[in-house]
């Protein structure tokens, strides 16, 4: 294989995720009841690439600014984002609409609904903050982790990070116990050094980020231990596969989405690729560095000719595919001289963005008396 990556189809994939805002393709079909999710993973892609000013008009960004708040609910369980209006009743007046307990409001869109309105520079002063701090009340169980919607029977680490995320960017954390969901990621620690979507779960290479990135945006230290945190980089790192691709669990076929899930975790856990002194890094260089330019060569391979990429060669692209991948390039930059379509701004690996995109969230979306002082860990500030 040869060291020179062709050029990377960047006006391609921007055609690729327009055109599934404007119409999904037969494929994709079944995430139209999680638009609110399609839209991140879109317009998080034209943002990646530069291209969201380009390839949409004012006209645009602002109608998808409006049609998110439509999605922005209020009811007993306090106020969050739905994931799609398909399958809710239609009301004349929006203001005053109430959810149900079949319509919920979901924390996984409501995450999603903050950082899309934060790619589009919305200056959030329609955000019931104290209502969201409520619903993450809501969500939160008796064992410290969250279901997607007030009493629910579901929970796994991914509500866990999207709470602790929604929390961070608010700069309030008054609606999550922090000590009990610190405890609830413990437990779902494996032998391995990952963690499981649950206590006694398969390590996973997503949940593991979730994990990860969980401790840290933590508003008190709730650091892994040295031995626990070389036993977290050797399991992720292990997972790269030859192709360049990371597998999201032991033995498993690499797929394109793990670059991210798999490579932030690593960069969270600040596993350097430059030789140090520090022996932890030294152990960890003895298990097998991550490979950038094995990444990029896996992903390029994952591209379709149209636009898009999938999760594997010959597979069907997605804008979730699409988007991961090109959020795993944008944290580990080629080191050799390729083609400059392959450069990319930095991505904050905390909130999954581009690092002026989590600026923006941070300085705007908390209430005004509590954007001084952002309760982010130092050493992940730019």
């Amino acid at each position: 294989m040869t060291d020179e990556l062709p050029p990377l189809q960047r006006v391609a994939h921007a055609g690729h995720v327009n055109r599934c805002m404007t119409a999904l393709p037969f494929s994709q079909v079944e995430i139209e009841s999680s638009k609110l999710a399609l839209a991140f993973y879109c317009l998080g892609t034209l943002d990646l690439l530069g291209l969201l000013e380009s390839k949409t008009t004012e006209i645009d960004r602002e109608s998808w600014r409006e049609w998110i708040w439509e999605q922005q609910t209020h009811g007993k369980y306090g106020t969050g984002f739905r994931p799609s209006p398909a399958m809710t009743p239609q009301h004349d007046d929006k203001e005053d609409y109430t959810y149900s307990d079949c319509d919920t409001p979901h924390i996984i869109m409501t995450y999603t609904a903050l950082l899309t309105l934060s790619i589009l520079h919305d200056d959030f002063s329609r955000l019931d903050r104290p209502g969201i701090a409520l619903f993450l009340s809501s969500c939160q169980r008796e064992d410290g982790s969250f279901g997607t919607v007030p009493n629910s029977s579901d929970s796994d680490l991914r509500t866990v990070y999207c709470a602790f995320a929604i929390s961070s960017m608010l700069n309030d954390w008054s609606g999550v116990n922090v000590e009990k969901a610190i405890e609830y990621i413990a437990s779902c620690r494996s032998y391995e050094g990952g963690y499981g979507q649950a206590p006694f779960c398969e390590a996973h290479g997503g949940i593991t980020y979730t994990a990860v990135a969980s401790l840290h945006l933590a508003p008190i230290p709730a650091p892994l231990t040295p031995a626990e945190r070389r036993q977290t980089i050797r399991w992720l790192l292990q997972n790269q596969a030859t192709s360049g691709g990371f597998c999201g669990r032991t033995y498993k076929d690499a797929d394109a989405c793990y670059c991210f899930w798999c490579g932030a975790a690593l960069r969270i856990l600040d596993a350097e690729i430059s030789a140090t002194s520090d022996p932890l890094n030294a152990a960890v260089r003895a298990t097998g560095l991550l490979d950038p330019d094995a990444l990029a060569r896996f992903i390029s391979s994952c591209q379709f000719k149209y636009g898009g990429i999938s999760k594997a060669v010959g597979e069907h692209p997605d804008p979730y595919h699409t988007y991961l991948s090109l959020a795993a390039l944008s944290m580990y930059p080629q080191t050799h001289d390729g083609h400059p379509s392959w450069q990319f701004e930095p991505l904050d690996p905390l909130l999954n963005a581009r690092e002026q995109t989590a600026r923006w969230a941070r300085e705007h979306i908390p209430a005004p008396d509590r954007r001084s002082t952002p309760l982010v860990p130092s050493k992940l500030r730019r």
